[in-house]
């Protein structure tokens, strides 16, 4: 079995993100790009001591990038919607 914090690399942070979270009680990460939804259940409820009710993930594709004459692209990666239960909060996100 993985670690819970090699599962779980950051949390994503923006506009959208922060309002599913005070409307819905979702948070969401940025996860292994290898790791299931049943693993970033378990790594969420092991870091955080919360009870997480579902999970939804999808796969993000980097953004093309240019630097001159040069055209690269940023790494695909894969996003992870967690829904906490009712009264459950991760403080990492208090106070943003």
């Amino acid at each position: 079995m993985k670690d819970a914090r090699d599962i779980i690399i950051a949390p994503v942070i923006s506009e959208n993100t922060m309002e599913q979270m005070q409307e819905a009680n979702t948070y969401t990460f940025k996860v292994a790009k290898n790791a299931n939804k049943v693993e970033i259940r378990n790594a969420v409820e092991e870091i955080f001591s919360v009870n997480v009710i579902n999970v939804n993930t999808m796969n993000v594709r980097g953004k093309k990038r240019r630097l001159g004459f040069h055209v690269g692209k940023k790494p695909d990666w894969k996003k992870a919607l967690v829904k906490l239960a009712e009264g459950d909060e991760i403080e990492i996100y208090e106070g943003l």
